[in-house]
C-alpha cells in the first residue's frame, strides 16, 4: 500500500447469488484513493456504483479481491473489527438524511458516538460543536420535522463529522434538495476537504455536482470506464447527465 493511500482496491469482484444463478455486479476493479482526495463516482443505474460504495463503507463484502482501508485489510476483519473500523474511520451521508424523527438534533448527531462508547458529556459536547459548525446550534433541541430538508442534510453531515472520520462517503447527498441548497451543501463538502483534509467520496447522477470533485470515477456495467480529472470526462459527463 502506498504511503498516502487511504483506500486501496485490488482486482475486486462482486456477484450476488440468485435462484437463477450468480449475477455479476463488479468486474476486476482496481484503484487507490489518496488521503485528502475528493472523488465523485458516476454511472447509470445498474452500473455497480452503489454496490461499490457499500463495499467502501464496509456494509458489503466483495466476492474476491482485496480492500485495504487505512492500513487494514478489510477482508481479514471479523464483524466486531469491521464495526469498529466503520465507526472510527468512516462518516456516512445519505440522500434521505436517515435522521431519527422522534429524537432531537443533538441526539441524532450524538448517536454514533454512543455506539463508539464515548461518554455522555463528550457525546453532547461534540454534537453541539458540529451543529454549531453547520450553523444549526440554536436548533439543538428541535426535531428533524421542524427544520428544512437542507438543514436536515446539515445535521446528517454533523453526525458524520462527530466521529472525527478520515473518510466521508456521501451517497447522492443533494438528490432531495433544490439547486441553491445543493450548492450550499457542496460548499460544505468542499470546505471539509480543503480545510480539514477529510477524504470525500461522493456518488452523484448530476454532472454539476461532480464538478465539485477533483477526480471522477465513472462506472458502466460494473467496470471503471473513466478515472481521472472531472474536466477530462467532457462529453462523457454530458452524456451521463442526459441518460441518468
Amino acid at each position: 500500500m502506498t504511503a498516502d493511500a487511504l483506500i486501496q482496491i485490488s482486482h475486486l469482484e462482486k456477484q450476488y447469488e440468485t435462484a437463477a444463478g450468480p449475477v455479476p455486479v463488479l468486474h476486476d476493479i482496481s484503484l487507490n484513493i489518496a488521503s485528502g482526495e475528493f472523488v465523485a463516482i458516476m454511472g447509470p443505474s445498474g452500473s455497480g456504483k452503489s454496490t461499490f460504495m457499500n463495499i467502501l463503507g464496509c456494509l458489503d463484502v466483495p466476492t474476491s479481491g482485496q480492500y485495504i482501508l487505512q492500513g487494514s485489510d478489510v477482508g481479514m476483519l471479523d464483524g466486531d473489527a469491521l464495526a469498529k473500523l466503520r465507526n472510527q474511520v468512516i462518516g456516512f451521508v445519505f440522500q434521505g438524511f436517515n435522521l431519527l424523527p422522534r429524537a432531537n438534533l443533538e441526539t441524532n448527531v450524538a448517536l454514533p458516538l454512543l455506539y463508539a462508547r464515548v461518554d455522555k458529556a463528550e457525546r453532547l459536547q461534540r454534537a453541539r460543536h458540529y451543529l454549531n459548525e453547520m450553523g444549526l446550534g440554536k436548533y439543538c433541541k428541535s426535531l428533524p420535522s421542524n427544520i428544512s430538508g437542507g438543514q436536515q442534510q446539515r445535521v446528517a453531515i454533523a453526525r458524520a463529522l462527530a466521529g472525527k472520520p478520515s473518510l466521508i462517503l456521501a451517497d447522492e447527498p443533494t438528490g432531495n434538495l433544490d439547486t441553491q441548497t445543493s450548492r450550499e451543501i457542496m460548499d460544505i463538502f468542499t470546505r471539509l476537504n480543503t480545510e480539514e483534509g477529510i477524504t470525500i467520496v461522493l456518488v452523484t447522477h448530476e454532472p454539476d455536482i461532480a464538478h465539485y470533485a477533483k477526480r471522477l470515477v465513472r462506472f458502466v456495467d460494473g467496470r471503471i470506464v473513466h478515472d481521472g480529472g472531472v474536466e477530462a470526462a467532457g462529453e462523457e459527463m454530458a452524456h451521463q447527465g442526459a441518460t441518468c
